[in-house]
């Protein structure tokens, strides 16, 4: 899938049908909770660095990066320091990145916000980094986001409800299914508009006879019997 084809089919899904659609496909479902200050969807292949307190680990990274790419941050979820301010987010549009998944603080907040490029973390802070760490060997090949290892084999899709990562070699298939896994929501949300219930969709009365008989029947099994998409 093309940056720009993936950037137009997420366009109309969001991460929870995605990360619905892991689960129904048995990857590991990759979630993180980070937040953009402006609006901005984002959708890329992951450009992994390790912050160590220098920029310039971003700046080599842009050099190998290709268009529609997303800088992902590995700043150890740090809280005292800001590592990604506006000269890197700028720097960041200018080689071709479609935004920055950040795992840790950024500054220059109404600066970014005028850049209008997609910045997600964990939250502002005004001071930058006051340390110099020696730069590990993997610094640009994998990034440590939350409890989970990313690299570029790897596809990030962010939006209001926070960052998912998927395997790049399964984004075709992932993104097909969280498609009917949305169009199967918008059935069921026009059926209770129009005035069935949810309850009546998906039998509930149905479901609780069957577990009274059979106390090891899951809600999700029933679902799965009759093409439900509620809780995954």
């Amino acid at each position: 899938m093309t940056p720009d084809e993936l950037t137009s089919r997420f366009a109309a899904l969001t991460t929870a049908h995605v990360a619905d659609a892991c689960v129904r496909a048995k990857v590991p479902v990759r979630c993180v909770s980070l937040t953009a200050d402006q609006p901005g969807r984002l959708a890329g292949r992951v450009l992994p660095t390790q912050h160590v307190g220098s920029v310039d680990v971003f700046l080599e990274a842009f050099g190998r990066a290709e268009a529609g790419d997303v800088l992902v941050v590995d700043n150890a979820g740090r809280r005292d320091e800001a590592c990604v301010g506006d000269l890197a987010v700028l720097e960041a549009k200018a080689a071709g990145l479609a935004g920055l998944v950040v795992w840790g603080l950024h500054r220059d907040t109404a600066d970014i916000r005028a850049i209008g490029l997609p910045v997600y973390s964990l939250g502002a802070i005004p001071t930058g980094p006051l340390r110099l760490d020696p730069l590990p060997a993997d610094a640009l090949t994998t990034a440590t986001i939350g409890e989970w290892a990313v690299s570029n084999q790897d596809v990030v899709l962010a939006d209001d409800d926070g960052v998912v990562f998927v395997p790049a070699d399964r984004v075709d298939e992932l993104i097909a299914l969280a498609e009917s896994i949305r169009d199967t929501e918008r059935r069921q949300a026009a059926l209770v508009a129009s005035g069935t219930s949810l309850r009546e969709q998906v039998r509930f009365d149905e479901y609780l006879a069957a577990r009274a008989a059979d106390p090891g029947l899951t809600f999700r099994a029933h679902l799965r019997a009759r093409g439900g998409a509620i809780e995954e």
